[in-house]
């Protein structure tokens, strides 16, 4: 029997990675992380959910200070964002939160973490820094990186990335995105409201292509609104570095061309999997474009190599990621055989107003070959709302046939706050008439989802048939005012 020097190996120190290296090595198993940067923490952490999410709120304070006397207060003249004191806010999130992602915490944990590019050289071992490593299972996370797609030009015209975009040293006058996807949305906003301006360009016929078309463009008309000019339905031709700024030509449906110029370039156009400089194919590991195949357990094509997190071409969020390092706990280290479930996962795009979904959209169910109805409400009847201004959205509840909730879609105020009732609901199994009778406090946002629910039961507790039995029963009078 081979002796290895690890029970686990984990390649990348990213979410599914440091969440199944804290799992495995608090379990008491042998482990060791190897990441190929100097620091923990992965894409989310670095160059992604934090210091986007950091930089959104930025942009939203500078907003709402512009918007002093919707609320009844004097006008506020401001100067211009200095962009250098956002990126170093934005580094100094970074930096607090790194400190619970560092190599000390994790070797305290027992848990060894080693820098550097590893490569497998046979299915249990992996070369590293001159040395080879072993581990009788081994877990790869390694996370994606930003496509840059083949556009004629764009590979020598400088452009940025979500590499580059959340520290640059100044605020670019104009900026054009191509892709409209969250993550291009997100920035749009958030540049608009700095003082950038944007236009947003992408193939597509609407924003936000996974969404419900009404949802998406309920996003799109608060954003155009703010400022931000979006091209649709429109194919990349060329993009040139010229010295009055960069270039984008575009051809519409009708085979028009146009060209657009701006400061800078940001390319937001999906992700791709990181696998090159493995060594997978060496060892059987089959690798597809959208990222490594795997089964229901997160097994690659040898059972002891799991795949978790972007790379495995799944659901491409931080909250995907964790639940999968779970996953390859449970299978790796306990053995016992679970497999991946994604009915309820949430995913929220961060614009304000935000868009949550989990579960089925209208969108997933035609696919699917569901009929189903939609009960909606309107953040305008919600009092909360009027009060903060913040009637744009409504929730959409989703039934199928049998009337049994397949979904629901939030665009709204707090919409990634609001979802987690429904989180809990769904994955309680918890009833809508259970829903619809708790007891929210009055005034919030949380009062749209009992009142969503309340819609769905109200036409059931109001039928004639009700007012006819109780009417029988208890000598009701009818109407008092008709």
């Amino acid at each position: 029997m081979r002796h290895y020097e690890y029970d686990i190996g984990i390649i990348g120190g990213g979410a599914a990675g440091l969440t199944t290296a804290s799992g495995a090595a608090q379990l008491g198993a042998k482990t060791i992380v190897i990441e190929k940067e100097d620091k923990l923490g992965g894409d989310c952490l670095h160059y992604g959910c934090v210091p986007s999410k950091t930089l959104i709120k930025s942009a939203h304070v500078y907003h709402l200070m512009k918007q002093a006397q919707a609320f009844g207060l004097p006008r506020v003249d401001l100067p211009p964002v200095d962009f250098r004191q956002v990126a170093d806010r934005i580094r100094s999130v970074v930096d607090t939160i790194q400190q619970h992602d560092s190599k000390e915490r994790f070797c305290s944990l027992g848990a060894k973490v080693m820098s550097g590019q590893p490569r497998f050289v046979d299915e249990h071992a992996v070369a590293l820094n001159g040395r080879t490593i072993s581990a009788g299972k081994w877990v790869i996370a390694t996370g994606s990186s930003p496509v840059v797609p083949p556009i004629p030009g764009l590979a020598d015209t400088p452009h940025l990335t979500n590499k580059e975009i959340f520290y640059m040293d100044a605020l670019p006058g104009s900026m054009i995105i191509l892709g409209a996807g969250p993550i291009g949305i997100e920035m749009a906003q958030a540049f608009n409201r700095f003082g950038t301006t944007v236009t947003v360009i992408d193939r597509s016929s609407q924003v936000l292509g996974k969404e419900d078309k009404d949802m998406a463009d309920g996003v799109m008309q608060v954003l155009r609104a703010e400022g931000v000019n979006f091209v649709l339905k429109a194919s990349i031709e060329q993009v040139e570095d010229l010295p009055k700024g960069r270039q984008v030509t575009i051809k519409d449906t009708a085979g028009n061309t146009h060209q657009f110029t701006a400061d800078a370039i940001l390319v937001s156009m999906g992700r791709s999997p990181n696998t090159e400089g493995l060594g997978l194919s060496g060892i059987g590991i089959a690798v597809e474009r959208s990222g490594i195949r795997v089964d229901h357990r997160l097994r690659t094509s040898h059972s002891h190599i799991y795949a978790a997190g972007d790379v495995n071409g799944g659901y491409q969020f931080t909250h995907a990621a964790g639940y999968e390092g779970g996953i390859v706990i449970s299978n790796a280290v306990f053995r016992l055989p679970r497999k991946v479930n994604y009915t309820w996962l949430p995913w929220v795009t961060y614009t304000d107003p935000e868009l949550v979904s989990i579960g089925m959209n209208e969108r997933a169910a035609k696919r699917a070959g569901i009929h189903c109805q939609a009960i909606i409400e309107s953040f305008l009847d919600n009092d909360r709302a009027q009060a903060e201004k913040k009637t744009d959205g409504k929730i959409k509840l989703l039934l199928d046939e049998k009337e049994k909730p397949i979904g629901v879609q939030i665009l709204g105020a707090g919409a990634g706050n609001l979802i987690n009732e429904w989180v809990a609901a769904f994955n309680g199994k918890v009833k809508l008439s259970t829903l619809a009778a708790a007891i929210h406090p009055y005034p919030t946002m949380g009062e749209i989802n009992k009142r969503v629910a309340g819609a769905y039961l109200s036409p059931k507790l109001f039928s004639p048939a009700i007012k006819k039995g109780l009417k029988f029963f208890f000598n009701l009078k009818g109407r008092g005012c008709q």
